[in-house]
């Protein structure tokens, strides 16, 4: 019998550490003893495992007793040069298929995971988009990588964080699965609205979506991006309990504040919620920052119609 030791080095308290959750899993089917680590008061470990998703968290500063200590995730395969996050390979460590593919260990989050499950059915994005990292840490291709009930065993919610599901083949099959969950299911990664059919749209809403989140990220997408949400739109009125839909949008990459304002005012006018997200927040100008405050705050984005009305 080993003890294991765990550090959820951005420790938001908001989401839990799905690859954590699958190596305490693991090793307590080994018989091992699993605890989170406790610098000072822990004593000695055999294995401690760090897990950091975010680059801008900073590494855990405090000594380490273990024998052996590993670190993944994202957050240590990332780097800022230039004002873009550059991706390193060679730093990126995936998880043995044993344990990739074993149910989660909620129980070390407890408040977090409540009636909740987190996983992935698909991994990887055609895009490649500049500021994200998906691509070059999963692949240029969606491809389906779980059925739900390897993370899913009746819980309520379901938090599903797949890069691109609508890309993958087998979106069907996935979508049914969500649907005869009977679950509340929270894609909390923009859905590809540019892949957006009929036959999708149609599936979505015999989901139990209580929010549901598409991206505008690419302004020159515009004439693409239109008539699928206008699609999405005439069907999800068809649906009683449908709930507005949040629109991703990204600014401070390749678009200028007319291009910034033009998506949000359009996306209001079509019914939708936009969503601001910052690239590269730490160094932006005052702008952007009002610009997310004004539009993320619903209350006050229902109120001010314009932007420069906010500003004054």
């Amino acid at each position: 019998m080993r003890r294991i030791g765990l550090i959820d080095v951005d420790g938001t308290g908001h989401f839990p550490n799905i690859a954590l959750m699958k190596l305490s899993a693991f090793h307590k089917r080994n018989g091992d003893v699993v605890e989170w680590y406790a610098p000072l008061f822990s004593g000695h470990f055999d294995t401690v495992y760090l897990s950091k998703v975010f680059s801008f968290t900073p590494d855990y500063e405090f000594p380490i007793d273990a024998d052996e200590i590993i670190k993944g995730g994202s957050g240590y395969c990332i780097s800022l040069e230039n004002g873009k996050e550059i991706f390193d390979k060679s730093k990126n460590k995936n998880l043995p298929y044993e344990i990739e593919h074993i149910f989660p260990d909620y129980s070390i989050y407890p408040e977090l995971t409540k009636d909740t499950a987190f996983g992935f059915l698909t991994r990887g994005c055609p895009r490649g988009c500049e500021f994200c990292i998906v691509g070059e840490k999963e692949g240029l291709c969606s491809i389906k990588v779980a059925n739900l009930s390897e993370f899913w065993n009746g819980q309520r919610k379901i938090v599903l964080c797949d890069p691109n599901i609508l890309a993958c083949k087998d979106w069907r099959e996935l979508l049914q699965q969500l649907i005869d969950s009977g679950a509340e299911i929270d894609f909390n990664q923009g859905l590809d609205i540019r892949l957006m059919t009929k036959e999708k749209a149609l599936l979505l809403n015999q989901i139990k979506i209580k929010e549901i989140h598409f991206a505008w990220d690419r302004y020159g997408d515009k004439e693409k991006i239109l008539p699928k949400l206008k699609l999405f739109a005439s069907i999800t009125a068809q649906n009683p309990n449908a709930h507005k839909a949040i629109v991703y949008t990204i600014v401070n990459f390749d678009t200028t504040i007319e291009q910034d304002l033009d998506r949000i005012y359009t996306l209001r006018e079509l019914g939708y919620w936009p969503y601001i997200m910052i690239y590269d927040k730490e160094h932006c100008k005052r702008v952007y920052k009002d610009l997310q405050r004004w539009v993320n705050n619903r209350v006050i984005f229902a109120k001010c119609s314009k932007f420069e009305d906010y500003k004054h």
